[in-house]
């Protein structure tokens, strides 16, 4: 696919996906929702990126949905793809939902205004840094419809449900300080120091860890959030600790460190990862 609304960059490990409407202040599209998982389907399948990095363009994050289509904006449902029943598929959610099934580790660089689908798209990134002029709003209650991109799944387990009710009844807009208070980002940096701040924990993941056992675990953690008892995590565990164990991985771990040297992980992210999860499917969507 040719990238439009989106600039895909892949340097020494690190792929940063950049949204890319400067001048509509990155406002979510079609287009761009198709952009996204088309890079992300890159990131997946390219075992020479080690961690996924998303930001945007210009003086914003995402400003929300594009409103250009004025009072219809949302009447069409949400995206071009439907279900077989023809029931539109939320466009939100679909990014949502491919940052979830994401093999490698994805930060969030709010470098400004996150609002709407620009905020609830950050939900299931791994974390999240902010620039200190950065501003966040889940706004959907003023605007007459609900939240979506599955944050009503996401956004309780990240800051819990008080303060996700809060955010959402009220709908308001605040600032990077009240989103680190709240447990939304996990850092606020000034403007000039935000993207160094994400690469260095970019680069620290990249240049220290198994890429193979960084994608199953962010597999697991993720996962078990929606697990009903701790055996579902205890059995996944104990697969992926006989799995990971008998690795080239895992000897070349245990041999670097005794030697006192760099690792150098053989395994590769596309080659397969050991399914931890039998009888596990995804839900289909009815």
């Amino acid at each position: 696919m040719e990238f439009q609304e989106i600039i895909y960059d892949l340097s020494d490990g690190i792929a940063t996906i950049t949204l890319n409407r400067p001048d509509k202040l990155n406002a979510f599209t079609g287009r761009m929702m198709h952009e996204v998982i088309a890079a992300l389907d890159m990131t997946d399948a390219d075992d020479n990126v080690k961690v996924v990095i998303f930001t945007g363009a210009g003086r914003a994050f995402c400003a929300g949905a594009d409103l250009s289509s004025g009072g219809e904006t949302f009447a069409k449902g949400g995206s071009d793809v439907q279900t077989k029943q023809g029931v539109p598929r939320d466009g939100g959610g679909l990014v949502s939902l491919r940052i979830f099934e994401s093999l490698k580790p994805v930060i969030g660089v709010i470098n400004g205004p996150a609002v709407g689908v620009g905020v609830t798209m950050t939900l299931p990134m791994d974390f999240r840094l902010a620039s200190d002029t950065a501003k966040f709003g889940f706004v959907f209650a003023k605007r007459g419809i609900v939240p979506e991109a599955c944050s009503s799944y996401f956004l309780p387990r990240l800051v819990g449900i008080s303060q996700a009710t809060e955010w959402v009844f009220t709908g308001r807009v605040f600032p990077a300080s009240e989103a680190l208070a709240g447990g939304l980002v996990r850092s606020v940096h000034a403007a000039d120091d935000l993207m160094a701040a994400a690469r260095a924990i970019a680069r620290e993941i990249a240049d220290n860890t198994a890429p193979v056992s960084v994608s199953l675990s962010r597999k697991m953690l993720w996962h078990m959030l929606g697990a009903s008892h701790p055996m579902e995590a205890h059995r996944a565990d104990s697969r992926g600790i006989q799995e990971r164990g008998k690795s080239a991985d895992s000897k070349e771990g245990v041999v670097s460190f005794l030697e006192k040297r760099a690792a150098v992980y053989p395994d590769k992210v596309s080659s397969g990862l050991p399914n931890i999860f039998p009888g596990w499917t995804e839900p289909e969507f009815s």
